[in-house]
């Protein structure tokens, strides 16, 4: 008898369940749910840059997926699951109470955007950042050393201050703090109290400054010079941490019976999107995966060998297990790549929504449509165009800081740069700027990686741009002068949260089995242009002397 697995990938936007047979991989069917009250625009505003998303809508979407996921496959395969796991982005915290409850799951702060899971692009915490770089550059250990060195406004103990700080009623009430992909596997498996909680080795290592060199977080005297409000929330955290290959326990009778499956059913540790992302991707020593999305999150292991004492600065670190047990997990990536794309894109929209929205020319209905299809074709039309301008002609600089710096080195205060603009320069020409500005910065990340002594023999791409911009991926190419190998599915975190599941249930001993045998495999390999990458160099030059005069003249 066959046994299955299920994976569950929580994007910024939607979640997607897949129903995986664990012994070749083969996806049964997928389902892919957004968040209802996130699609409203509810609890964010992004002129502050402030992202919250309500426990409740991952609850939604959880049980609608796997259950029309399921309702898709053969007959008797959900009495044959045997395990499932999670993925989430990251850091994506939350502060609970004593049960382990998020506190918007409370009636009095059903409706509070500050007890809610503050998303990974909130950047409302700079502030906190800024002084959690400063107090780790004092401090007798640098707890920033396995992070890159700079701590980003985009992680749990900036962004947990910041609500502190901010309000008073969730200070009051406040116990512990924890992960989008720490929360789910234990709700379902009935954990009742924030220390039973199996904290995440990926997340922690990662983002909340845990590691065993330490005696895993910063210590308290640390945490609360940085704000007395602090004290004590270490002692109600966490000590130890999990690799995301091992169970956290079985579905409880409710949720069983709540995802029509049975308690039978093993949950998996939890791990980043990205993280699990590039296991599905097949990563291998060397591999430098590419996770492209509204940002970027790249993804490479190691061995402790090859890793040895070396720490690699400007990255979102390096931790052992976060990945795939066994080796080193690094982390890097961009705030912004299709976000850039989608704010041009709305740049553009702007006389359709707003003047042609107003006309009496037309009827309402015909009017809508006409809106609707033109802003559907915006993308495809500028890419048609933006092909046909030689590189040679591509004299308008941009940076890809319209989100802030991730990496290399983190900062969140930049904003993003276009020069070079004449009379003559046009939509194409700006969007095509764009696209090798979001090029330039993975190069970046690329060159600090080597600089740093990490060799990479191949790239991976995966995700919904790596998969349908073939513009993109071969200027990605060119730029990088490398080949670009692109995932065959379109959902290859899921696919390893499935890789993960089927590990905990025992299907396979170690992760490395499961993705030999559970791989889809490529869709396409990009060839580098040697023309293009020579004459790129010298435009990658004007980026990188753009950038550092931004910065310069921002913080001068």
């Amino acid at each position: 008898m066959d046994k299955y697995v299920i994976g569950l990938d929580y994007g910024s936007d939607s979640a997607r369940a897949v129903v995986v047979n664990a012994g070749n991989g083969e996806v049964l069917a997928t389902s892919v749910k957004y968040y209802p009250r996130w699609v409203e625009g509810k609890y964010c505003n992004p002129a502050i840059n402030q992202y919250r998303q309500h426990p409740q809508d991952y609850i939604d979407v959880l049980e609608a997926s796997v259950r029309e996921a399921l309702s898709m496959c053969p007959s008797g395969t959900a009495e044959n699951v045997v395990g499932i796991a999670f993925d989430t982005t990251g850091s994506t915290p939350v502060f609970t109470d004593a049960t382990g409850t998020p506190l918007a799951m409370l009636p009095e702060f059903a409706e509070n955007p500050n007890a809610m899971f503050v998303l990974w692009k909130d950047h409302t915490a700079i502030k906190e950042a800024a002084e959690i770089n400063k107090l780790c550059k004092e401090w007798d250990i640098d707890y920033t050393a396995y992070e890159g060195g700079i701590y980003s406004s985009e992680w749990f103990w900036a962004k947990a201050l910041h609500v502190l700080r901010e309000d008073e009623a969730v200070r009051a009430k406040a116990y512990s703090i924890v992960e989008h992909c720490e929360w789910m596997p234990a709700l379902l498996t009935g954990v009742s109290s924030s220390k039973d909680i199996v904290r995440s080795r990926c997340a922690c290592g990662h983002k909340t400054m845990w590691n065993e060199k330490w005696g895993g977080l910063p210590s308290e005297e640390f945490l609360v010079a940085l704000d007395p409000l602090l004290k004590g929330f270490r002692d109600r955290l966490f000590e130890t941490t999990e690799t995301a290959d091992k169970p956290v326990g079985h579905l409880t009778e409710e949720w069983a019976q709540r995802l029509g499956l049975t308690t039978n059913v093993v949950v998996a540790g939890g791990a980043f999107d990205c993280h699990m992302g590039a296991v599905g991707a097949n990563v291998t020593p060397h591999t430098f995966v590419r996770v492209i999305g509204t940002s970027t999150c790249d993804i490479m292991v190691a061995s402790y060998e090859e890793i040895g004492h070396n720490l690699i600065k400007g990255i979102c670190g390096q931790v052992d297990g976060s990945v795939i047990p066994g080796m080193v997990g690094l982390e890097a990536g961009q705030s912004g790549f299709g976000d850039i794309y989608a704010w041009f894109k709305r740049v553009l929209e702007y006389p359709l929504k707003s003047i042609v929205a107003q006309s009496t020319l037309i009827d309402e209905e015909t009017k809508a449509k006409l809106i609707s299809e033109a802003c559907d074709k915006i993308i495809p039309a500028l890419t048609a165009e933006a092909e046909k301008i030689p590189i040679s002609e591509s004299s308008i600089i941009a940076t890809d800081w319209m989100n802030g710096r991730r990496t290399p080195d983190a900062n969140q205060l930049l904003k993003g740069t276009i020069t070079g603009l004449t009379l003559g320069s046009t939509a194409p020409r700006i969007f095509r700027a764009l696209v090798e500005a979001t090029a330039f910065g993975s190069k970046a990340i690329v060159d600090r990686f080597i600089e740093e002594g990490v060799k990479i023999d191949s790239v991976i791409g995966i995700g919904g741009i790596a998969l349908k911009s073939p513009f993109v991926m071969q200027t990605l190419s060119d730029v990088l002068n490398m080949p670009i190998k692109v995932c065959k599915t379109d959902q290859a975190c899921a696919l390893g949260a499935a890789m993960f599941a089927a590990t905990a249930a025992g299907v396979y001993s170690k992760v490395e089995d499961a993705q030999q045998a559970m791989n889809s495999g490529f869709a396409k390999e990009y060839q580098p242009n040697r023309a293009n990458a020579e004459a790129y160099k010298a435009i990658y030059n004007d980026y990188l002397k753009v950038g550092q005069f931004t910065e310069k003249e921002l913080f001068c």
